[in-house]
């Protein structure tokens, strides 16, 4: 299966770095903006920490600007997440509804390790340089 998609490996890398950025900057707008459906939630100095990672973090993410930093980050905060907040309504994510949380930041490890990739800002920067 890995040579049938080879060649487009750094395109699809792209791309799913994009989109698991926005998404996770969309979490990010809920709470700093209340956008989306989300409320606002700046009063609460966590939650205002979690929003700004999830916002800025992402969009770097999505770009590809330092995203393994940004990734990293986000990855840490994803475990944060998942054991303040679901781990002690059960063990298994399904249950305690941490499987999001579990998700992001396993993915956010992978583009951590992986970097920026071919397609990204840091590329562009790195080129005309």
């Amino acid at each position: 299966m890995e040579r049938w998609l080879g060649t487009f490996s750094e395109l699809i890398y792209s791309m799913m770095r994009a989109v698991v950025g926005l998404l996770f900057a969309c979490h990010g707008a809920q709470k700093l903006f209340g956008a989306l459906g989300g409320q606002s939630q700046v009063g609460n100095p966590m939650m205002t920490t979690a929003g700004i990672i999830e916002f800025f973090g992402g969009l770097a993410v999505a770009v590809g600007l330092s995203a393994g930093y940004a990734a990293f980050l986000s990855s840490g905060l994803m475990a944060f997440a998942y054991f303040m907040a679901h781990a002690r309504n059960g063990f298994w994510p399904i249950v305690n509804k941490g499987e999001m949380a579990a998700v992001y930041c396993f993915v956010f490890l992978f583009i951590a390790s992986k970097g920026s990739g071919r397609y990204s800002v840091d590329a562009l920067a790195k080129r005309r340089r």
